[in-house]
This record gives C-alpha cells, sequence and structure tokens, in this order.
C-alpha cells in the first residue's frame, strides 16, 4: 500500500525557522520587519472585518427571508390553480 508523502513539509520548527529569520534578515534588514510585521497584521485584520460583514450581511438576508409569512409568499406566487377551480366549477 502506497502512503502520500507530502510534497511540502509541516511547519518550520527550531533550526529550519533560525534559518528563515536569517534570511530575513538579510533580505529587508532589521529595521524594516517589524513594519513588514504590523502591516501583514493590518491587512489580516481588515479581510477579517470585511469576511465578518459579508458573513453579517448575509445572515441579516436570510433572516429577511424567513421572517416573512406564508401567507404573502402564497399570494405573489401565480401558480395557475385558479383556472383549474372554475374548470372544475363550470363541469359540476
Amino acid at each position: 500500500m502506497a502512503s502520500a508523502i507530502p510534497l511540502i513539509g509541516g511547519i518550520p520548527a527550531g533550526p529550519e525557522l533560525l534559518i528563515i529569520l536569517l534570511v530575513l534578515v538579510l533580505l529587508f534588514g532589521a529595521n524594516k520587519i517589524p513594519k513588514l510585521a504590523r502591516s501583514t497584521g493590518q491587512a489580516m485584520g481588515e479581510f477579517r472585518k470585511g469576511r465578518e460583514q459579508v458573513e453579517e450581511e448575509l445572515q441579516q438576508m436570510q433572516g429577511d427571508d424567513d421572517d416573512e409569512s406564508p401567507i404573502e409568499t402564497e399570494s405573489t406566487v401565480d401558480n395557475g390553480d385558479d383556472e383549474l377551480e372554475t374548470d372544475k366549477e363550470t363541469r359540476a
């Protein structure tokens, strides 16, 4: 039986994490890393707020649909039953 081998390993830890941090310091410099982290955090916060707003709007829309009474829904739908009833009355 063949086992699934992931192409990319798990979350880096220990020495792998240190190497990644060292490369980041060399590429961006020690002064820019806090700014990058801060801007990444702000972007994630904005994304979460936007997602929550969309979820709230969807819930409100679903709540509005549930609040409608069945009488209103039935009166707006024309399914042609009126013609069937008049035909039955004329036949009787």
